[in-house]
């Protein structure tokens, strides 16, 4: 396969992860991430050798409680993989972790979540210290629905320079403190913002690695659609240095995560590129999260799926329906679709907006979405009608 090194790439430092480094001139990094719960040893050490088998060069899972945490060492102990860990809200579990891992992720908006009277740059002192004394890197995973509550609503309605100043605050926090082993990621579901944050990122620190992805990018072949357009972007202006396909699939086809991330790179690599669909942005666009070990029923899954045929009806319609899958992206990441639904063990929960319609079971939330899908058309069409 032709590499990347035919467009001219950002001057970043190298960033080791395990056994590839990321940044520097190497090629780019194709990952993704488990969808098994951490504590289930087999199940995660089984997805771990399926995804190196489907091509990976960093795996991520993730460590949501003590009981997580507790399993790494017997899952480290059989797998050679280049391994992150994604720390969700609990950043007080890095020193536990990161003699088992490669690679720590962590979200500046959620360090805001455990010990609030503590400083944010003593947090990241602590994670910066544990990932230092054990050889680890660092992700500063930056999300669109999760920006720190400080910064929020700061730049009006430039959602993306929330993103951006985060980032950007977190890098030098890192370089404040002396660690320089991290990269940084500027994820949303549009794909849009994801190329905007990352070009003005890149413009302001273009020495910082960076992982590419669209976060929510939803079920194929849409999800892989909306990931190619922002990865096209970026990857032809040499910017990213590792990426990761997010799709909505069942846990037994993960590995068509990576086997995505590497076609688009060949592509680009080739110089066949996709045209962007005019359309894209003017009808209905259905995102939903990335099945991952957070997600709390995986009758989520089929869910986005039926969401998907219920709803095609209205695909000439400019509507965003996000299905997510726990609660970590479910609560914040709903809050600009037009009809949110985040989904908890047992019942859906439905939005408009920010608002919470109600909370429904399984088989009854998809009637409910079309009545309420069916109410915000007529309300346009009326609304136009008028005007």
């Amino acid at each position: 396969m032709p590499g990347t090194t035919l467009f001219p790439r950002n001057p970043t430092r190298a960033v080791r992860i395990g056994r590839t480094t990321i940044g520097g001139g190497h090629p780019i990094a194709v990952q993704s991430m488990c969808a098994t719960k951490t504590w289930d040893v087999e199940a995660t050490v089984r997805q771990i050798q399926d995804l190196e088998r489907a091509g990976a060069d960093v795996v991520r899972i993730a460590v949501d409680s003590p009981k997580d945490a507790a399993a790494l060492p017997a899952i480290r102990a059989r797998t050679r993989a280049n391994l992150a860990v994604d720390l969700q809200e609990n950043y007080r579990l890095a020193a536990q972790v990161a003699p088992h891992v490669d690679k720590i992720r962590y979200n500046p908006g959620h360090l805001h979540h455990h010990q609030k009277a503590r400083p944010v740059r003593d947090k990241v002192a602590f994670l910066a210290e544990a990932a230092e004394r054990r050889g680890c890197a660092i992700r500063v995973g930056v999300n669109c629905g999760s920006i720190d509550p400080e910064k929020a609503g700061r730049f009006g309605g430039d959602s993306v320079a929330g993103m951006v100043e985060s980032a950007l605050e977190h890098s030098a926090l890192l370089d404040g403190l002396g660690f320089t082993r991290y990269c940084v990621s500027l994820k949303d579901s549009d794909p849009i913002k994801v190329i905007d944050a990352n070009r003005r990122f890149a413009a302001a620190r273009p020495d910082v690695p960076l992982h590419l992805g669209v976060t929510e990018a939803g079920l194929p072949p849409e999800g892989i659609l909306k990931t190619r357009i922002a990865f096209e972007q970026l990857v032809s202006r040499g910017i990213g240095d590792t990426l990761r396909v997010s799709l909505t699939v069942p846990n037994h086809r993960k590995g068509e995560e990576i086997a995505a991330g590497r076609q688009i790179l060949d592509d680009i690599a080739r110089g066949r590129f996709r045209s962007v669909p005019e359309n894209l942005g003017k009808s209905l666009n259905i995102i939903s999260c990335p099945s991952c070990s957070r997600v709390e029923n995986e009758a989520f899954v089929d869910l986005a799926e039926k969401v998907r045929e219920v709803t095609a009806y209205a695909r000439d319609h400019a509507i965003t329906i996000a299905v997510m899958g726990c609660r970590v992206n479910g609560p914040g990441e709903t809050d600009d679709a037009d009809l949110g639904l985040w989904c908890a063990p047992t019942h859906v929960n439905l939005k408009r907006k920010s608002e919470t319609i109600g909370t429904f079971g399984y088989d009854e939330v998809l009637s409910r979405l079309k009545s309420e899908l069916d109410r915000l058309i007529a309300s346009r069409q009326q609304a136009q009608g008028a005007a």
